[in-house]
């Protein structure tokens, strides 16, 4: 069929939402929301037609532009299962809530809340309030802060204390983390100047001392997250890092990145810094995040000393990046776990952290009899993942399904992610693997009905 004839196989805008089809959905959507995805599709068709391509049946076009229409009203983001094994995947949300710290945003959302007003004078308040105690307590700091992620809580810090003054930083600290976030842009975003010192992989606490100038404003440590530097290695730790400061009279600043306040050493992974550690040595300010180790909602945590902190309450950015009530509310939950000590059982990054290879084998094992022949239990790694813990990995036990020669592992794994309850999980050869340890012990039910659903 030649273009001329493609092109009068379209149907006008007012065929279409004459179809009976569209017309069903006019008690749902108004009739300009569906002109206007008609008309989007058929321009869409329009250019597709003039590239060769051929024109669909009336039948398939109505079909396309009513499950379009249709998907508007779809809310998103969608729950899913986390079949990968990286227990802090950035691609599905990061850190899953308690339930406690879930129940908090639903309580605060459904009406008026003492935000910001104090309840026992009848004035306006500060909504850090109701956070502040509950992190100087968990980290020794004498003041806190929060915002809307560690981004904004780096900037908002460079920006009140370091402006048009220099900031030391060790070149192997000048770090990328994802979405192209690079700790010399936000510097200059900031007004701040870097003063880049030592070497990628050597930088010593002389290095420092020597990039010291009448113009330092602080020194600046980055925690590198997402990477890791083995070998001919040197690195100035915190403390040594205060002492100088201290002697020079420079603030020192820490950004730890994913924030952990339990020790990941006795779940057999890598050292985490901890904020209450760095706070202890005499830092400044220690900024990190809520949704990574920490368990919670998106956040900046900043803490350390008042007089720094009054400086940053006090900037004009600090309400351009201030936190949102239901966040607040569910920060406030999950800090509550960790000062009951409850953070292991409540919190689900760390549930999963810490749960035992033999439960996992078990449920591996019942998984494997539940699906039948296709299934086998294979041993495997989990990764911690969003930018926590580089090469550390805890030992897991997998479900591998093996895939009917007639299928495809690609369609199955599509399959999978378009079920009521979702699941995302690997592909590795020619099978789908699914890793345990990401998967809580409540959802075993929905994917097990996912997976039975698939393989029929």
């Amino acid at each position: 069929m030649n273009s001329k004839s493609s092109f009068r196989g379209l149907p006008s805008v007012d065929k279409v939402i004459s179809d009976k089809c569209i017309q069903d959905l006019n008690d749902q959507y108004s009739h300009e929301t569906i002109v206007d995805v008609t008309r989007q599709y058929l321009e869409g068709l329009r250019v597709s037609l003039s590239q060769g391509n051929p024109c669909p049946s009336f039948a398939d076009i109505t079909e396309e532009i009513a499950s379009q229409i249709e998907s508007l009203s779809t809310v998103g983001p969608r729950p899913v299962i986390n079949a990968t094994g990286v227990i802090i995947h950035t691609n599905l949300g990061r850190s899953p809530l308690s339930a406690d710290a879930v129940v908090a945003m639903k309580t605060v959302s459904e009406g008026y809340t003492n935000l910001e007003i104090d309840l026992e004078n009848g004035k306006r308040g500060s909504r850090n309030v109701h956070v502040e105690q509950l992190l100087c307590q968990l980290t020794g700091s004498e003041d806190a802060l929060v915002v809307n992620n560690n981004a904004s809580a780096v900037l908002l810090t460079l920006s009140s204390l370091c402006k048009r003054k220099e900031v030391i930083v060790s070149r192997g600290h000048a770090v990328e983390i994802g979405g192209k976030f690079r700790i010399p842009d936000v510097m200059r975003q900031s007004g701040a100047k870097l003063v880049e010192v030592g070497t990628t992989n050597k930088t010593y606490l002389t290095d420092y001392e020597e990039a010291i100038t009448p113009k330092t404003a602080a020194l600046l440590r980055v925690h590198s997250s997402n990477f890791k530097v083995i070998g001919f290695t040197e690195e100035v730790n915190i403390e040594e890092m205060v002492k100088l400061g201290e002697w020079y009279g420079v603030i020192v600043l820490d950004d730890l990145g994913s924030g952990c306040l339990l020790d990941t050493t006795q779940y057999g992974l890598g050292n985490e810094p901890r904020p209450q550690d760095s706070i202890a040595v005499g830092t400044g300010l220690a900024m990190f995040s809520g949704d990574k180790l920490l368990g919670g909602p998106q956040a900046g945590i900043i803490v350390g000393q008042k007089h720094l902190m009054d400086k940053l309450k006090k900037h004009p950015l600090a309400r351009a990046v201030r936190i949102d009530k239901t966040r607040l509310a569910a920060l406030s939950a999950t800090l509550i776990h960790y000062l009951k000590g409850e953070a292991t059982e409540k919190i689900p990054v760390w549930r999963m952290i810490a749960t035992p290879l033999n439960e996992i084998e078990k449920r591996a094992q019942k998984w494997s009899d539940q699906i039948g022949n296709l299934a086998t239990t294979a041993p495997g790694e989990s990764t911690v993942g969003g930018g926590s813990l580089p090469g550390s990995t805890l030992p897991t036990r997998l479900v591998v399904i093996k895939i009917p020669a007639n299928r495809k592992v690609q369609d199955l794994a599509q399959e999978l992610r378009k079920q009521p309850f979702p699941v995302v999980c690997r592909i590795e050869r020619s099978s789908l693997i699914l890793d345990l340890r990401t998967v809580l012990p409540e959802e075993d039910s929905s994917l097990l009905q996912a997976l039975s659903t698939v393989l029929k």
